[in-house]
């Protein structure tokens, strides 16, 4: 399920350069989730310190996903990355529902954002192989996902350390990048593993 696989299905995007901004708190599973589409291994991840980012080509269309660490101290820092995104992927700690309040806060803040006002947004409830872990459904009424009129959107359970679900969610983004008149507001899916 690496990037070029990804890539694949991007066909109609030649000459194209994708620009994927990956936010969310720290230790939500970015990184994990970015070095699993790159097919790395996620056994020893860090927190990220900065940013990370993976670039694939493949048949004239470059794929940059761009990971921006999630501490407090680092977040109003995000603005500096929004310009020429296409799509904004936020991940979610399903197991740490005592920041529920605060991921929606900052998941608020960034739909509001001018640069990001269109953007897709698929919002990755991480961690789902946890016990603990609250249901996409959960998440998506406590984040308020049912109010986004201005953009498409979806929910979808993952587990970054599985890659289960991960993959979904990679083809609902192909899928609204591909067919822009997609992008109109419209009741979106929520995606359970």
């Amino acid at each position: 399920m690496g990037l070029l696989n990804i890539l694949k299905k991007f066909k109609n995007q030649q000459g194209r350069e994708l620009r994927i901004l990956l936010l969310g708190l720290d230790n939500a599973g970015k990184t994990t989730i970015l070095k699993k589409l790159a097919s790395e291994d996620v056994t020893h991840i860090t927190p990220t310190q900065g940013f990370n980012i993976k670039s694939v080509i493949s048949d004239d269309v470059k794929l940059n996903v761009w990971d921006i660490g999630g501490q407090r101290k680092i977040r109003p820092y995000w603005k500096n990355y929004f310009d020429n995104t296409d799509v904004l992927i936020y991940v979610i700690d399903s197991s740490d529902r005592k920041r529920f309040d605060e991921t929606s806060l900052e998941l608020s803040e960034l739909l509001d954002e001018d640069k990001l006002r269109t953007v897709p947004i698929l919002v990755f409830a991480n961690k789902q192989d946890l016990a603990n872990a609250a249901k996409a459904s959960d998440i998506a009424n406590d984040l308020k996902l049912l109010s986004i009129r201005d953009r498409s959107w979806q929910i979808q359970a993952c587990s970054a350390v599985t890659g289960e679900g991960i993959k979904d969610g990679m083809d609902w983004i192909s899928k609204n990048i591909k067919n822009p008149s997609k992008l109109l507001p419209h009741p979106s899916t929520i995606q359970s593993s």
